[in-house]
């Protein structure tokens, strides 16, 4: 089923102990819609400016992500410069310019607004509640924030956060957005904001998900080479929330498997920079990846 997606779409500097790119094809919206794009249909609803490349809406166009929603306005478009040390679980920003990023208010096309299933990526709460005003009773939304807005706009968050059935953050903003250490504490907190499912992103240590009356936890996939982890969050919550959409079953058992192939999408994120190891990905490597995730930890029949 069809799944409509709004946040960023924008052009990454990124320097990591193994490497450097300049301006690469970045942004959330990018990151989720490329992941989920092996699984359904994808709608993006994003802005760009006049700089931004035809080759790369091209890029977007072949992979069955529908641009009818991209924005292009006068003006350059929003570039993220970052930069990772060893632990590669922290970035760095060094430069952020919104540009024709910070006058965006996303313009639901009338033919995406009955999408049922619906993923805000990582933009202001307000935004995020303009939209859920323009979509008509979707099937399942699930969102994303981040420290800026847990700290800025908390009230407007948490309104948000009424409107939503799965609420996709790393582990500190669980923390944060609590105002609890004990993980477990406070994830049962957020879950009273509304969300009926939290998804805990906890780089290489895997993801925690969190039920009303259930938890369930997947490791990180083990690597040998790990280039750029930038992106990896909007790619597991690609793969998380395709998966989903392309069995339209919202089950536990459904949830637990989402988790483990959105886990199998960000571990080939972070093989190469910005989304090129995406861009030569196909559905085999994907199965492949996850019948070893599943061997990984199968533990019946030991002794």
């Amino acid at each position: 089923m069809d799944i409509l997606v709004i946040g960023s779409v924008a052009f990454d500097s990124v320097e990591t102990p193994f490497g450097k790119r300049d301006d690469v094809l970045g942004g959330s919206a990018t990151y989720f819609s490329t992941a989920a794009s092996f699984f359904s249909a994808v709608r993006l609803v994003a802005v760009v400016g006049d700089d931004f490349p035809a080759e790369h809406k091209s890029f977007l166009n072949e992979r069955n992500i529908d641009l009818s929603g991209l924005q292009t306005r006068a003006g350059k478009t929003f570039r993220w410069k970052g930069e990772y040390g060893y632990d590669l679980n922290e970035a760095h920003t060094l430069e952020t310019h919104l540009n024709v990023f910070e006058s965006f208010h996303p313009e639901i096309p009338e033919i995406y607004r009955d999408s049922p299933f619906v993923f805000l990526a990582n933009i202001d709460p307000h935004l995020q509640l303009e939209v859920l005003k323009q979509v008509q009773r979707p099937r399942l939304v699930a969102c994303d924030t981040m420290n800026f807005w847990i700290e800025g706009k908390r009230d407007a968050l948490v309104d948000t956060l009424g409107h939503v059935d799965i609420l996709v953050i790393n582990e500190a903003e669980v923390r944060q957005l609590a105002n609890e250490p004990n993980l477990i504490k406070a994830a049962r907190s957020i879950l009273k904001f509304g969300p009926k499912t939290l998804v805990v992103k906890r780089g290489e240590y895997g993801v925690l998900v969190f039920g009303e009356h259930s938890v369930f936890s997947a490791p990180a996939y083990p690597l040998e080479e790990v280039f750029d982890p930038t992106g990896a969050g909007d790619t597991f919550a690609g793969g998380f929330v395709g998966y989903l959409a392309a069995t339209n079953n919202l089950s536990d058992a459904a949830i637990r498997k989402a988790t483990v192939f959105g886990s199998v999408m960000a571990s080939f994120t972070v093989e190469d920079f910005s989304l090129d190891r995406l861009r030569h990905l196909t559905w085999d490597d994907i199965e492949e990846r996850f019948r070893r995730f599943q061997a990984l930890t199968d533990f019946e029949g030991l002794d």
